[in-house]
């Protein structure tokens, strides 16, 4: 069931406003379903959702109703009265549908099955050797899918999203020459998995991924999600949209030059950031892997301005309050102009982020 943007109307970035014509019925059922799920379990009323999308109370009530005949919305009780009739609170119905999520490794899987509200309700993780080729990963994946869906509805899931280690190109969910697994390059992940698991399947940068578990696949803002684990990359969120770039390239945020003529790294450059940073964590030098990656997140917030600096994967959830000082020491020292941003750990793990870029097409983002 796929209710992404209708044809026309522009797109969510632009306004968030519905659209009264027939055409439109998908972007505008969409647009009210994220509506819900971002008010959460207290709800809005009709009143509310016409004003906030510009569609006509009538309009509202036919898409409420077929929504609800779906068994996607409810009631959710009365809202106070400002002199009439008290009135009606509709909320997402959470448990409606499920989506599944995917975090590929290096080393690492780990799956989970989310309802609407993003919430996990299964959760599995197990070792992976990425290593080990295409043929055996899939395997993997598929049994991954059917494990954390065993105990959960009769329906099958909206569709899977799998994270995976970049580059790649997530439009045609293709593989690059992923840095330490060449083998991979070219491979089409997606349309293999869409094959062996019958159900639509995203594919996306893990650090992708990261940055869309911070406030789902449409959450307001600008955002960098650093991710520490066996590399080092970054995702971005720039006015509200995940940002790939024009080649899904963007985000290689550890193979920054910090060192001229420093150690080799595996990507074939000397001195990038990901070598110096990941040594340090080698050696045990976490105080100095949280400045080196402080030095990177500020170079990256100079450029970028961004509102928030998120922090997550496996090394950073070993120690995050070293890691959360440490970087925002330096960008404490390191800010050109007023505050500077406001650096937290991630709460949200990767194979979450994947889970809402599956969910995206039902509440209109992606």
């Amino acid at each position: 069931m796929n209710r992404g943007n209708g044809s026309g109307g522009g797109g969510y970035g632009d306004g968030r406003g519905g659209a009264n014509l027939p055409a439109l019925r998908g972007y505008n059922e969409a647009l009210l379903l994220d509506l819900l799920r971002s008010a959460g379990a207290p709800g809005l009323g009709r009143a509310e959702l016409a004003a906030r999308t510009g569609l006509t109370p009538q309009a509202v009530s036919k898409i409420t109703a077929r929504l609800a005949a779906e068994g996607l919305v409810a009631e959710a009780g009365r809202g106070a009265s400002t002199g009439g009739k008290p009135r009606t609170l509709l909320r997402l119905v959470p448990q409606a549908r499920h989506a599944v999520g995917v975090h590929l490794d290096r080393d690492e899987l780990r799956a989970v099955r989310v309802d609407l509200a993003g919430g996990v309700v299964e959760a599995w993780s197990g070792p992976l050797d990425f290593g080990a080729g295409p043929d055996l990963v899939v395997e993997a994946v598929a049994a991954a899918v059917v494990r954390v869906c065993a105990r959960g509805p009769a329906a099958p899931p909206l569709g899977v999203g799998v994270a995976a280690p970049g580059p790649l190109d997530w439009r045609s969910g293709v593989l690059g020459r992923v840095t330490g697994f060449p083998d991979w390059a070219g491979f089409p992940l997606r349309e293999v998995l869409e094959g062996r698991l019958g159900l639509p399947v995203m594919l996306d940068k893990d650090t992708n991924a990261g940055v869309a578990a911070a406030g789902g696949a449409g959450g307001a803002g600008s955002c960098v999600y650093l991710h520490v684990g066996t590399g080092l990359g970054a995702g971005l969120r720039l006015d509200g949209a995940v940002y790939r770039g024009a080649r899904s390239a963007a985000g290689e945020f550890g193979h920054q030059v910090l060192r001229l003529d420093g150690p080799a790294c595996r990507c074939g450059g000397r001195g990038c950031l990901e070598v110096l940073c990941l040594e340090a964590v080698a050696r045990g030098d976490l105080a100095g892997a949280a400045r080196l990656l402080g030095e990177g997140a500020a170079n990256l917030v100079a450029l970028l301005d961004v509102d928030r600096v998120l922090l997550g994967g496996r090394v950073v959830a070993a120690d995050p309050e070293v890691f959360v000082e440490g970087v925002r020491a330096v960008l404490g020292v390191r800010a050109l102009a007023g505050e500077p941003p406001v650096v937290e750990r991630a709460v949200a793990g990767v194979a979450e982020g994947a889970a809402e870029l599956a969910l995206g097409p039902l509440f209109g983002h992606g």
